[in-house]
């Protein structure tokens, strides 16, 4: 009677952190989202024609899939009567159930935004003491994703709150990706593999390389501080539950080689992919490099490793991502502002990538090597590598047996 009792408390204690759909996002979440280029200036129009953008401009092809709309997209009051939150009839007239629809039929997916606390971030009615209604009226509009933010939580516990939004959004009969976004306050790498499919692990990131500047009085994090936040976290990321170092800052200012730097170390990472420029007027570059399926490929591998940092001598970093299919991604990053002398001898370094215990070993197995921003073949690993690496750039390498 007591084994039966124990199997039945372990059974109900599963049951109790199972509640997320396990199906989602079992490669890296990719899409676009409004905040780190519109903030609170979102609307109908905006919307439309960034997924009108995305549709015919390559990006969905190369796995864009997720439009999300960040804070300020509701009126400061719910609805007297029901309850539920009100879209902005002047940002969006035709409401966010047409809008929906409207992404949808570019076959793309649909996002919003909310929060754990009393308040959104931007003051805006938040998710506390509603989490179940909220997650009914996200299903009947049709949503795919859902942005959690960590706002006005003063005495609130992260697990707990993350954990009932998750398990509303279960009870509303809708998969609906969730991505949590406590700016890795509470730790949720820990916690959340069953309740979310990504968390935050960072504060905002910033449209800056290694340092940022004070912005309306705050400071957000450079991209190497992001960097640096996430990249000892790869033991907790995997299929359908990925650290998220923040949204994507490629076409928002820096210069093209920092652009091509951070999108290239978001992808050894397994970081998502969510596009943070304005997609309407971005150039040729900034397109270029949002839509390189070579480097893509590396971020959606199916494996679903995250990169590990193998070495970091003189602000020259050296990073390894094992792929499904036996090869390796390799990549050097140059964070100094400095042109840096890249002289690698395969045959003395044997890899072994932490997590999955992959082993990289090019004495025993020669490699071809293909260079994924040139797009162009860089001969095998028989011979050392050597080369020039440009100040805040980097060389990005596939190694195929």
């Amino acid at each position: 009677m007591r084994k039966c009792m124990i199997i039945l408390s372990l059974i109900i204690s599963s049951s109790a952190y199972a509640q997320k759909y396990e199906e989602l996002s079992l490669t890296p979440p990719m899409g676009w989202n409004s905040w780190n280029t519109f903030q609170c200036n979102v609307s109908e129009k905006l919307v439309m024609e960034t997924a009108d953008i995305i549709a015919s401009s390559g990006m969905k092809e190369a796995g864009y899939a997720y439009v999300v709309i960040d804070d300020c997209w509701m009126l400061k009051e719910r609805d007297p009567k029901t309850g539920d939150l009100v879209a902005d009839p002047a940002k969006f007239p035709h409401g966010m159930k047409a809008l929906a629809d409207y992404v949808h039929s570019k076959g793309l997916k649909f996002g919003l935004y909310n929060c754990a606390g009393t308040k959104t971030c931007a003051g805006y009615p938040g998710t506390r003491g509603f989490e179940y209604q909220d997650a009914r009226y996200y299903a009947s509009l049709g949503i795919d994703y859902l942005k959690f933010d960590w706002c006005n939580t003063e005495g609130i516990n992260g697990e707990e709150a993350y954990t009932t939004m998750s398990k509303a959004l279960r009870a509303a009969s809708r998969p609906i990706v969730f991505s949590l976004c406590d700016w890795g306050t509470n730790k949720p790498w820990r916690w959340a593999s069953h309740v979310g499919q990504l968390w935050r692990t960072t504060g905002d990131i910033g449209p800056y390389f290694d340092r940022g500047k004070t912005k309306e009085g705050w400071e957000p994090n450079s991209v190497m501080r992001n960097l640096d936040l996430n990249d000892t976290l790869n033991q907790y990321a995997g299929p359908g539950h990925w650290n998220d170092p923040d949204m994507l800052e490629v076409g928002n200012g820096m210069t093209e080689s920092e652009d091509r730097t951070h999108f290239s170390i978001w992808c050894m990472m397994a970081s998502p992919l969510i596009a943070g420029n304005d997609l309407r007027s971005m150039s040729p570059a900034t397109k270029s490099i949002l839509t390189n399926k070579e480097v893509i490929a590396i971020d959606q591998d199916s494996l679903g490793v995250q990169g590990f940092r193998y070495s970091n001598q003189d602000s020259l970093q050296t990073w390894f991502k094992p792929l499904k299919d036996g090869g390796w991604a390799l990549c050097f990053l140059n964070r100094s502002l400095k042109v840096q002398k890249i002289s690698y001898d395969w045959k003395t370094q044997v890899i072994t990538d932490p997590v999955s215990h992959r082993q990289l070993d090019p004495a025993s197995s020669v490699f071809k090597i293909f260079n994924l921003w040139t797009k162009k073949e860089q001969g095998n690993t028989s011979k050392e590598l050597n080369a020039e690496l440009p100040a805040h750039d980097v060389l990005m390498l596939r190694l195929t047996k």
